[in-house]
């Protein structure tokens, strides 16, 4: 194991060799006469782990150095040396940042190098707190998106910014683009972290069922209930709930989800006991919820709680320039995961992605390229591992536009478009047609729905 590295800053040469000679059994020590050259080491020197200096040195002194070098490398020890006399200018120095201070002359040779191996200790523990962040991090946070557009720019602005407040967040945005991970990345990013993140998908529950999974229910509560049940309320004390798909919660249950955001109580099904319940809640819907407002399908006070940090996911086709981003970030994905070495994709491929207007948004794009590497042999991916049904929108919308050049499809016309010819080739089986789309099939249902009562 390699010894750590430490500088001592001395103007005199025979006390830092003294002092270099003794700590150089236990580690590498470097040695430098002023602020100056010290600076130097401490930036060419990324794993030094301690700074040892004198406090009365020509030009800069050590607590001024102490406090330049941690910002360079934050996770520095430092110890600083005063004559006797300046104990009370010790302590101010480690209000300034220093670790630790040792008066000389130095004449307890053992005490000395205590004083080092604590320093140590705790350069070391803050470097595996440091590395532990950055793992969590990868997997967490800001790191799960991929994007570099405006859009998403001002997207992760606004999770930093609204991670650190309790505050009610509103997530809106087509369905899959990824919702759920701006709800997770606002809970890693919390002072909540620690606690649960307990995710509710509201479509999946019917207006019978959702009450009990929200709130819970006592023994008894009605038929069937052989058991009291801690509901995801109770289940998130401490964390982050995260409501997806909010809008299909019924106005009755509305009303219960409106006490439980004013009072922070609330009462399990068939049962009175007002129950303390400590949570962040974060809401999402894929459809205009000032719209349901106004329809009466919402309650009005209920949106007015929910909204009080709004969050826009933008549509995969109003970003373009994120789908090779994408493209590359799910590559070394699946390519991983399914040990077959893809290393790329060219430059036809990526253009016929990038002309496709993704119903489905970055899921979509996801399972598209998920299957791309499944199916090849490896090496590059080209135009010919591009799935038949986005080639041939390209080919058709290329026919379209040279038959049809003064009037441009909208986007909205180019989306049902692209889901009624997915349906067709499905053979009008609306799950395999959902899933080659990258939607649920709930929301594929919605659309049809809409467009025949248009």
């Amino acid at each position: 194991m390699a010894k750590p590295k430490i500088l001592i800053v001395d103007d005199e040469k025979p006390t830092r060799d003294a002092m270099a000679r003794i700590l150089s059994a236990s580690c590498e020590c470097l040695t430098a006469p002023d602020a100056e050259l010290a600076m130097k080491l401490v930036e060419e020197n990324p794993d030094l782990a301690l700074l040892l200096t004198d406090y009365k040195m020509p030009g800069e002194n050590g607590v001024s150095l102490i406090k330049r070098a941690k910002v360079v490398n934050p996770s520095l020890a430092s110890i600083l040396i005063t004559a006797f006399g300046e104990i009370e200018l010790a302590v101010e120095a480690m209000k300034e940042g220093a670790d630790d201070f040792i008066t000389k002359p130095i004449t307890d040779i053992a005490q000395m190098e205590l004083r080092v191996k604590k320093a140590l200790e705790k350069h070391a523990l803050s470097r595996k707190v440091v590395e532990l962040q950055q793992k969590v991090d990868e997997q967490s946070g800001i790191e799960t998106f991929t994007g570099k557009s405006p859009a998403m720019e001002k997207v992760y602005r606004l999770i930093r910014q609204a991670a650190k407040a309790n505050a009610n967040v509103l997530v809106e945005g087509p369905s899959g683009t990824g919702k759920e991970l701006v709800a997770k990345a606002l809970h890693d990013l919390s002072p909540r972290a620690a606690g649960p993140f307990v995710a509710v998908e509201c479509a999946a529950l019917s207006p019978t069922l959702i009450e009990s999974e929200l709130f819970g229910h006592e023994k008894g509560a009605f038929t069937g209930a052989d058991r009291m049940k801690v509901g995801k309320f109770e289940a998130a004390s401490g964390g982050t709930l995260f409501l997806d798909e909010i809008t299909e919660i019924d106005l009755a249950t509305q009303v219960k989800l409106l006490r439980a955001l004013e009072s922070r109580t609330i009462q399990r099904v068939g049962g009175n006991e007002d129950i303390h319940v400590d949570f962040r809640l974060v809401a999402a819907t894929n459809r205009d919820l000032a719209a349901f407002v106004r329809e009466g399908k919402f309650r009005e006070d209920l949106y007015y709680r929910l909204n009080v940090i709004d969050i826009h996911l933008p549509a995969l086709k109003d970003r373009p320039g994120d789908i090779a981003l994408l493209v590359s970030r799910f590559i070394r994905e699946f390519s991983a995961a399914n040990g077959n070495n893809v290393t790329g994709i060219d430059a036809k491929a990526i253009k016929a992605l990038e002309d496709y207007p993704w119903p489905g948004n970055v899921r979509q794009l996801r399972n598209v390229v998920e299957k791309m590497c499944v199916l090849s042999p490896g090496g590059k991916l080209s135009i010919d591992d591009v799935p038949v049904e986005i080639l041939s929108f390209g080919k058709a919308a290329e026919s379209t536009a040279e038959s049809n050049a003064a009037t441009p499809a909208t986007l909205a016309e180019t989306e049902k478009d692209t889901i009624l010819r997915v349906l067709a080739e499905c053979g009008n089986n609306k799950s395999q047609a959902a899933i080659k789309l990258g939607i649920s099939r709930r929301t594929l249902h919605r659309k049809l729905n809409e467009w025949r009562s248009e």
